[in-house]
């Protein structure tokens, strides 16, 4: 089984995980961030760097799907192939950062590898305001994030609405998170698990 965790930077994308993979045992899949080498400055110069970054990320990815697809035992995955072209492609693009030859070079990358991609059997959104992403970004005190325009975690938040809800096809959990502390009251995080449990096995209502 494939498992996906959805979310815009600061969403608890990477501690969901964690956490799931502990409490069912699934093997986890964390998305390529630190280890990145264009990721520093891209935050220092989006428009020069945008397109190194996300071939990188897209060459990540798909290397992580093939993984998956030979992994016999659940795999649950930080940020899917998926959401890094419909959200984050797509919205440096939007804003100009990848020319229109830069773009259509990274989206035939895209469809060639899309012959052999599956859809998660479960895709689980985390859904968070900006304010809320903001919070959770300056308190993981990444020193290349502290300086992200604001109207960029917007774009990102409205792509991801869009992708979620207009073009994903695959099964989906949506989680609004701003009112949810998951990684500290046990709680929250049991009602998470309870709606997982309802979508995979149909064991609680959620």
């Amino acid at each position: 089984m494939y498992i996906g965790v959805a979310g815009n930077m600061g969403s608890g994308k990477t501690t969901l995980t964690q956490m799931l993979s502990d409490y069912y045992g699934w093997t986890p899949r964390y998305e390529v961030v630190d280890t990145n080498p264009y990721l520093e400055d891209y935050y220092k110069d989006i428009n020069r760097w945008s397109f190194n970054m996300e071939v990188f990320f897209l060459k990540e990815r798909f290397r992580d799907l093939l993984a998956v697809g030979e992994m016999k035992d659940t795999v649950i995955q930080d940020r899917s192939i998926f959401e890094g072209v419909y959200v984050f492609a797509a919205n440096n693009r939007q804003m100009g950062n990848l020319s229109d030859r830069d773009f259509e070079c990274y989206m035939e990358l895209f469809e060639s590898m899309m012959m052999v991609a599956k859809y998660p059997d479960l895709m689980i959104y985390l859904r968070a305001s900006v304010p809320h992403l903001v919070e959770n970004i300056q308190k993981r005190g990444r020193s290349y994030e502290q300086s992200i325009p604001l109207d960029y975690l917007e774009n990102l938040n409205r792509l991801y609405e869009e992708f979620i809800f207009k073009k994903y096809k695959g099964h989906l959990l949506v989680l609004d998170v701003d009112n949810l502390d998951f990684q500290h009251t046990k709680e929250d995080f049991s009602s998470i698990v309870n709606r997982i449990d309802a979508e995979l096995f149909g064991l609680f209502k959620p």
